[in-house]
């Protein structure tokens, strides 16, 4: 069930995302979005035979702009305070490659929160699991500030 971001506590685990798949076209979207056409990315053929995944992976950054849609699932903000603007974030590490087609899910634990003059910063410690990965794809701390909350 779905909480109002106000309604959080540190230390609090949001409900897992749904799973995300990563295809071709998406990647190819983001490359052409920020030009980063590398090869490892886009060429299919060149990845079969020169890339140590044998496929095209996704870039680390794709998955970054994908916890907005994963935290949006999980809470909402309030009618007296509807906006939510990403802030930042803090210590990303990308751990494991996204090949094209895997799937991807998001776990998030807020573990802070910080009023600003501008609204209530929220910072959530994520990881982006990949699925049958040991390894996760990314872990970070990802920050949402609700403006005007006090």
């Amino acid at each position: 069930m779905k909480k109002k971001l106000v309604e959080l506590t540190i230390g609090e685990r949001l409900p897992v995302s749904n799973w995300i798949s990563i295809g071709q076209s998406d990647i190819n979207l983001f490359a052409n979005a920020t030009g980063d056409d590398q090869w490892i990315h886009v060429d299919t053929a060149r990845c079969t035979k020169e890339s140590p995944f044998g496929t095209t992976i996704a870039h680390g950054y794709y998955a970054v702009t994908l916890i907005p849609q994963a935290l949006y699932d999980s809470v909402f903000a309030d009618p007296e305070y509807p906006t939510l603007l990403n802030y930042g974030v803090d210590k990303v590490r990308f751990v494991e490659p996204v090949r094209v087609n895997d799937k991807v899910r998001f776990h998030s634990t807020l573990v802070d929160i910080e009023q600003k003059a501008t609204g209530r910063l929220f910072y959530f410690e994520t990881t982006v699991e990949i699925e049958n990965q040991e390894k996760p794809a990314l872990k970070g701390i990802f920050l949402t500030l609700l403006v005007g909350a006090k």
